[in-house]
């Protein structure tokens, strides 16, 4: 399970430090691709595998959505490598699609790492965690 918040940067080549602690669950390789929010997220190689299972698994009857969600995550997603100083590159297309240039946050969301520009990071932060928590108990869930 992946949690926890940290700073780093990426370089002008677009080399990105993975936090010892991320990196013990990743492995040497993983997949790194676009968030809905103007992030990217990182998954496991296991994580993906079953994660594009369910992909192909989507309604037939939404033909158009299907097909929008699918190019959306499977063109938008990259195997990558660390190298021996606990780098990973983040390919071009995906920094852009977080604005990621210089400073970038990552947090442990549990199956996943989220990676954020931090000035996106900051800005998506909830303005009152105490409503959404009320929100989810008006559902029926407790934390």
């Amino acid at each position: 399970m992946f949690m926890g918040e940290y700073d780093h940067t990426i370089d002008a080549k677009g080399r990105l430090i993975i936090p010892a602690k991320f990196r013990e669950e990743l492995g040497d390789s993983f997949y790194i691709g676009k968030g809905t929010d103007g992030n990217l997220n990182v998954y496991t190689t296991e994580y993906w595998i079953e994660f594009e299972k369910k992909l192909s698994e989507l309604p037939s009857t939404l033909v158009k959505k299907t097909r929008q969600l699918k190019r959306f995550y499977m063109a938008g997603t990259e195997l990558v490598e660390l190298d021996k100083q606990g780098r990973v590159l983040v390919p071009n297309k995906l920094r852009e699609h977080a604005g990621l240039t210089k400073d970038v946050t990552l947090v442990g969301v549990g199956d996943k790492v989220e990676i954020w520009s931090t000035e996106r990071w900051i800005e998506s932060a909830p303005e009152n965690i105490d409503d959404i928590e009320a929100d989810l108990a008006e559902m029926g869930y407790e934390l």
